[in-house]
């Protein structure tokens, strides 16, 4: 039975202000961060961890190199995501068949013993998340008309979506991990997309006709090119595996490289198409400063679940009121604080609208605020063993939020008002793909992490994100310049 209405009439209704098609997209992205977090959380310590203490015992700086990887090659995936929803089904769809695919991710991870499934359960996430991710996030831009002032507001509600995820998957996948396994922990994940499928398919018709559409249609004569092409992807990789050319040791660096590659292919693409116009062409150009800031920000962000996720295990202490709480929680912590503060953002870039600091001054101030974190971390350097309380680490990771807060969720509202109409979902794509660029470099640089060493470490990393960000503060006039119109 249904309301008499038709799906645009439905679509058009608010929540909050907002198209009602947010909340749709809301949950689905909470469960999918869940399951992604919950599982990334206990990662790295499924890899590092003996095999008595139900662990792979592989050496801890190959761990978090494969965890920094894991999320590169991730984002990386999203330009497939993005390539599929331009040219083949659709927005829509393919967030759907991406939760699919996450979801069966997960359950490998769950079922299958040792290397054989993380090998399987990690490409199917890092395909489906790649799906999803690009696309729940394109297709709430097109919830909002060109120079809608809500945007910002509604990504930021949005980001309130993502960190509810990422702040109940740890706890619940800890806890069990630590009571009766990591597979245990895994299958929580599945749990969770599932239930995030199962909403957004009951809640569907919320979204209208919005993304149902094929922007650039893939010709009939041209899908034997692209097999082909697909073909010689997977036997080069094939190759490089069995010749040695990457190894799990290296995967880490080889993910960046072939990242950087891929993104600087994408924006000479985007640039040289013919059916991107002027205006859209320097659009883009104006994208290449604020990739770059973005990557930044992430090389250090995302240590929560590399460098930090060691120093959470071998420096917190975790013991309140003579219980100690599971190491993984590290990840729980830092959605906390973007839970609490996400709505007074959200309220703040509604309010002061056309008034507000410009998108290159917003990334530019989470850089800077992201090497000040850094830089709180070197009081505690020099210490031995588990002395540094917890609660002080969540008040660091509260200058981790208030970051993340000014240039996460504006770097998603922007790649929407950015995108040449042609790659709206593969812009999204190149956006992901300097989240993943900065996530392969958490890997990367999670080698170089020494106890003995922090306060070089911390405080090398702390200085060069201040000195990013002041560059691109200075930049920022020129930059919105080229932003022709966007604010």
């Amino acid at each position: 039975m249904t309301d008499g209405r038709t799906e645009d009439q439905r679509s058009t209704r608010t929540v909050m202000g907002h198209p009602i098609g947010l909340v749709n997209l809301f949950g689905v992205e909470l469960w999918e961060r869940f399951s992604f977090y919950g599982m990334l959380t206990i990662l790295g310590y499924y890899l590092y961890y003996s095999v008595t203490d139900g662990g792979l015992g592989l050496p801890q700086a190959t761990a978090t190199g494969i965890v920094g990887a894991y999320g590169g090659l991730v984002y990386l995936s999203t330009v497939l995501g993005g390539w599929i929803a331009d040219r083949v089904l659709g927005m829509e769809r393919t967030v759907f068949y991406g939760g699919v695919v996450v979801m069966l991710g997960h359950i490998a991870l769950a079922v299958l013993p040792g290397l054989t499934g993380v090998g399987a359960g990690l490409s199917l996430v890092a395909l489906g998340s790649g799906a999803l991710k690009a696309n729940a996030s394109s297709l709430l831009g097109t919830l909002y008309d060109e120079g809608d002032p809500r945007s910002d507001g509604g990504f930021t509600l949005f980001y309130l979506g993502i960190n509810l995820g990422a702040f109940v998957g740890p706890l619940i996948t800890g806890l069990l991990q630590t009571s009766v396994g990591f597979h245990w922990g895994f299958g929580a994940a599945a749990v969770g997309m599932a239930l995030g499928l199962g909403q957004y398919v009951v809640f569907r018709r919320n979204l209208g006709t919005h993304g149902r559409d094929v922007p650039n249609p893939l010709p009939h004569g041209q899908i034997k090119v692209y097999v082909g092409a697909l073909v010689v992807v997977v036997a080069v990789v094939a190759a490089s595996l069995a010749l040695g050319l990457v190894r799990l040791d290296n995967l880490s660096q080889v993910t960046t490289g072939v990242i950087v590659v891929a993104a600087v292919v994408y924006f000479v693409v985007m640039l040289r198409s013919p059916k991107v116009d002027r205006v859209e062409r320097t659009r883009v150009r104006a994208f290449i400063p604020l990739f770059v800031a973005n990557a930044v920000f992430w090389s250090l962000f995302q240590q929560i679940f590399t460098v930090l996720a060691v120093y959470s295990d071998e420096r917190m202490n975790w013991t309140v009121f003579g219980w100690t709480a599971p190491s993984n929680w590290i990840g729980s912590i830092e959605p906390v604080w973007v839970i609490v503060l996400s709505p007074v953002f959200a309220a703040l870039w509604t309010k002061l609208g056309n008034r507000a600091p410009t998108t290159p001054r917003k990334f530019a101030y989470g850089v800077v605020g992201m090497g000040v974190a850094f830089l709180l971390f070197l009081p505690m350097a020099g210490t031995t063993g588990k002395a540094v309380p917890a609660l002080l680490v969540a008040a660091i990771l509260a200058v981790f939020a208030v970051s993340e807060l000014m240039l996460s969720p504006i770097g998603l509202s922007v790649t929407t008002k950015l995108a040449p109409k042609a790659f709206r979902a593969q812009m999204m794509a190149l956006y992901f793909f300097s989240v993943g660029l900065g996530t392969s470099m958490s890997g990367v640089l999670a080698k170089y992490y020494d106890p003995a060493r922090e306060f070089a470490y911390f405080g090398i990393l702390g200085v060069v994100a201040i000195a990013v960000g002041v560059v691109v503060f200075a930049l920022s006039g020129w930059i919105s310049s080229l932003m022709e119109g966007v604010h």
